[in-house]
């Protein structure tokens, strides 16, 4: 069958972007505090959506914009919010997207971070539009003392929210579990999106060895390295919480072109096909795997004919060199099946036990093969983690 080589990020683009997003509100990250939110709430930071513009739309405190604006400042100081990741782990790079913010973008920003033991009691609750940090917020928010939290970013001009220039890109050297976030404007103003790209980090020693886990999930350290196409999108949705809100929340690919005028089938009822797509994804901890869901929720029109499963255990220096290679060859012949070629049905969640899988042994890595194409929206892989721990130099 025809492989697909990897897609190279679009250039200028750069290559943190593919760990999952720790603080999207689809994977549990809150603003916990914020010192001022008149004009839009600092929540829509943490939005999955792309921001919009809707020139026609006001509140009664001024325009609505898609993101987090907070007056024009009188007053001494600048402002700030406090930013719970829904997973917590190691930062890889951050992007502070300005979109639509042009003439009320924030001038500069500078983004600390911090491993707190306990969560802090504070939330924010309701449409906070219109409104400002109360003195008894300021005071319990004093207990975090939290500007004197790691720096991540320090104090940067930022871009306007233009299309070419909205993206304000950080990487990321901080080798250290971050839960918590500072997002600092000097003085005041408007940012569109904060999205911190990362892989999450698991405490792995709580939990007994006999436990049955999706090992490859976002919340357990599970990451995308490679991918051989996500034209509609990308595949480390697969391994996001619960099941998916809509073919937007799962991994898609474009038509493959190079299908057959007429097409055939085997005694299996699987397409005969010259090409295929896939994604490999690293696992929260190397474990043996003894069940996998795929879900092929909302893709009706559009499901996978077929798809099957390899896996293999790598060391950190053999996935720095498929990483590097972009996955385009096996020169170890590491990959095995895990999971034989199984045809697929639209809008169902498919389960296979350990009597349907090849392998017994523990791994770490697997490769999601479809054919031709299509959308996949959740995979689940469950099993036991195993004493040894994958530590990656990505």
């Amino acid at each position: 069958m025809a492989d697909r080589k990897a897609v190279k990020i679009v250039s200028g683009q750069p290559d943190f972007l593919q760990f999952n997003n720790l603080a999207c509100e689809t994977a549990g990250g809150k603003v916990i505090f914020a010192t001022d939110e008149w004009f839009a709430p600092a929540s829509n930071l943490l939005k999955r959506e792309p921001p919009e513009f809707i020139a026609s739309a006001f509140t009664e405190y001024g325009k609505w914009m898609d993101g987090w604006e907070t007056r024009r400042k009188r007053i001494p100081g600048h402002d700030w919010c406090i930013i719970q990741l829904g997973v917590p782990g190691i930062i890889h790079g951050l992007d502070v997207d300005t979109s639509f913010f042009t003439g009320n973008y924030s001038p500069s920003a500078s983004v600390q971070a911090a491993c707190l033991d306990e969560a802090p009691a504070l939330t924010l609750e309701g449409d906070r539009t219109g409104t400002a940090a109360s003195e008894s917020q300021f005071e319990a928010v004093a207990k975090l003392h939290s500007e004197s939290w790691e720096e991540l970013v320090p104090v940067t001009e930022l871009k306007p929210g233009y299309s070419d220039t909205c993206h304000n890109y950080f990487p990321i050297a901080y080798p250290s579990r971050v839960t918590h976030l500072r997002l600092n404007m000097y003085p005041d103003g408007g940012i569109a999106r904060l999205k911190v790209y990362g892989v999450g980090q698991k405490d792995w020693s709580a939990l007994p060895t006999q436990d049955q886990l999706d090992l490859v999930a976002l919340v357990n350290g599970g990451v995308c390295l490679g991918y051989s196409d996500a034209h509609f999108g990308h595949p480390r949705n697969m391994i996001g919480l619960g099941r998916s809100a809509n073919m937007g929340d799962g991994w898609e690919t474009a038509r493959r072109l190079d299908r057959p005028k007429n097409l055939q089938v085997d005694g299996k009822g699987i397409l005969q096909l010259p090409g295929y797509e896939w994604a490999v994804l690293r696992l929260g901890h190397p474990g043996v795997i003894s069940q996998i869901e795929i879900d092929t929720n909302h893709f009706k029109g559009n499901f996978p004919d077929s798809c099957k499963i390899e896996a293999c255990y790598l060391t950190p220096e053999e996935e720095g060199k498929y990483v590097s290679g972009r996955w385009s060859s096996d020169p170890g012949n590491k990959w095995r099946v895990l999971l034989q070629p199984q045809k697929l049905q639209a809008h169902h969640r498919h389960f296979y036990s350990c009597d349907s899988l090849a392998l017994s042994g523990p791994v770490s890595h697997v490769r999601l093969v479809i054919a031709p194409d299509g959308g996949v929206s959740r995979l689940r892989l469950w099993g036991r983690p195993t004493s040894t721990r994958h530590t990656s130099k990505l």
